[in-house]
């Protein structure tokens, strides 16, 4: 590859990275995939979707990225299994060094490597992942009607998450370890104004307790007192932000102070002409596979453009 300028490479295969693989497939342009560290991104660990057009029924996670790729791989796309460890933007074609010390040379990059959820580090967290534990309440919310869910954080993104999760659980008990929330003050009275929801203050979760197959509750710790208390559930959702994967353009693409990449207007046009970004990488709000879908098709168009201009 090292020899080889290509038109087009797309880093990450999610869905904004696939549905930009498609489009650009499907337009001659020879893209190069490369998978990095979690090919099929966050869905992966996503059990089942029911919010995705086209499927009536729901899909599992996997299964809809395997159909993505399958779709993708019809129209000339290339594949390479890696991870990406530096990038040079400063030249033209653009460099990108792979873990196994293949360099990749190319005229335009579309970045959609995405963004991880925080999460808490437990274990038992781990362990209950897709079986109860979530990071996602529109995504997984309605598998929840009339259950009993915690939510972990104090800031807006926990404040949404359980005002959302009241359009279905029978009750929410949002848990924070200081003594005040992060929200802002209208999300805070919003959240304590509802009658479904009730505050944990100064409690941080030492445990996610299960039967093996499915969450059944929850034990949290007072930071003040040092008591813990254990409290049934069927859920519980951590909602402590998410992480952009952008760490290997801080210096040469403009990215806001949470990290996410930044894009001219509705377009997928970053700082650096040529290089393109779409998906949860620049996208702090909506973070949804239809979104990124979208955006993904966005950065197609945008580097075909792109590529026709300097051509």
């Amino acid at each position: 590859m090292a020899n080889q300028v290509r038109d087009v490479v797309i880093m990450g295969t999610g869905p904004a990275g696939l549905t930009a693989a498609i489009y650009t497939g499907r337009t001659n342009l020879k893209p190069l995939v490369i998978d990095g560290v979690q090919p099929g991104g966050q869905l992966m660990i996503t059990s089942e979707i029911e919010n995705f057009p086209g499927f009536p029924s729901g899909i599992r996670g996997p299964e809809l990225m395997d159909k993505f790729r399958e779709q993708a791989a019809r129209f000339d796309v290339e594949f390479a299994l890696g991870n990406v460890r530096e990038v040079d933007l400063s030249r033209k074609p653009f460099c990108l060094y792979l873990d196994d010390e293949r360099e990749v040379l190319t005229r335009s990059l579309i970045i959609a490597t995405g963004a991880n959820a925080r999460w808490l580090g437990l274990p038992s967290e781990e362990q209950y992942r897709g079986r109860g534990v979530s990071a996602c309440a529109t995504c997984d919310g309605f598998f929840f009607r009339d259950s009993e869910v915690f939510v972990i954080g104090g800031g807006d993104t926990a404040m949404e998450e359980a005002l959302f999760l009241t359009r279905f659980a029978r009750h929410v008990t949002v848990v924070h370890r200081r003594n005040e929330f992060r929200a802002s003050k209208i999300m805070s009275l919003r959240a304590e104004k509802n009658e479904k929801i009730s505050v944990e203050l100064n409690q941080v979760v030492e445990e996610i307790l299960g039967d093996g197959r499915k969450v059944t509750g929850i034990r949290l710790k007072n930071v003040v007192s040092g008591e813990s208390n254990t409290h049934s559930c069927d859920g519980v959702f951590i909602a402590i932000g998410h992480s952009p994967n952008s760490g290997l353009f801080e210096g040469q693409l403009d990215i806001d102070e949470y990290g996410y990449i930044e894009t001219a207007g509705s377009s997928s046009v970053t700082s650096v002409q040529g290089v393109f970004a779409c998906g949860d990488v620049q996208d702090y709000t909506y973070r949804q596979a239809i979104t990124a879908a979208g955006s993904g098709c966005k950065s197609a168009l945008d580097a075909e453009r792109y590529l026709e201009s300097i051509r």
